[in-house]
C-alpha cells in the first residue's frame, strides 16, 4: 500500500486514485500500462523506492508484471536500481533526471519529423494544400528542436538556485 498519513483511509485512497490518475496520463502519453503504475507507485512512495515484492503487492499484481515494467523503466532512464550493502533485495529509484532526460532526447523524434516533412517537399509542392502542412510541421519541429536545448538550460539554471527555507 501506498505509504501515507493515517487520516482513517481517505489519504490513502486518495493516494491511490493519484497513483492511477499519474499513471493514465503517462500510458495516453505512450508509455506501458503496468510500466506507468510501476513509476507512479514508485514516485509517490515516502522512501522514494520500492523492491519488486512492495510494488507486486502494492498494485496487486504478479511478479512477470513487475519484472517485465521495471526493465521497461531502466532502459528508457526512468528508473535506476540500486542495493543495500549486505541486503539481497534490489530497490528500483526514480531518476530524478528522468523528465530531463526524456525531453532532450525527443530531438531525435524531431528531426525524424522534420526531416520527413522536408521529404514530403520533394512531393508537394508547398503551394498545394498538403505541401503548406507539410512545410508548417517542418517548421513546426525546426523550432521545437531550436528551443529545447535552451529551455532545457534554463532548467538547469532555475534548478541549481538554492531554495529558501
Amino acid at each position: 500500500m501506498a505509504e501515507t498519513l493515517d487520516t482513517g483511509g481517505d489519504q490513502e485512497t486518495a493516494a491511490t486514485r493519484f497513483l492511477e490518475r499519474f499513471a493514465m496520463i503517462m500510458s495516453d502519453s505512450g508509455y506501458p500500462r503496468m510500466a506507468a503504475r510501476v513509476f507512479a507507485a514508485i514516485l509517490t512512495s515516502e522512501e522514494g523506492r520500492r523492491t519488486a515484492a512492495e510494488l507486486a503487492g502494492q498494485l496487486r499484481v504478479g511478479p512477470p508484471a513487475i519484472s517485465g515494467a521495471v526493465k521497461y523503466l531502466m532502459r528508457v532512464g526512468m528508473i535506476t536500481r540500486e542495493r543495500d550493502p549486505g541486503q539481497r533485495r534490489d530497490h528500483y529509484r526514480v531518476d530524478q533526471s528522468a523528465w530531463y532526460k526524456a525531453a532532450l532526447s525527443s530531438d531525435e523524434v524531431y528531426r525524424r519529423f522534420e526531416e520527413g516533412a522536408h521529404d514530403g517537399l520533394a512531393v508537394f509542392s508547398p503551394d498545394t494544400p498538403a505541401g503548406a502542412r507539410l512545410e508548417e510541421i517542418e517548421r513546426f519541429f525546426a523550432f521545437l528542436r531550436s528551443e529545447v536545448p535552451r529551455l532545457m538550460h534554463k532548467w538547469q539554471e532555475l534548478n541549481t538556485v538554492p531554495k529558501d527555507g
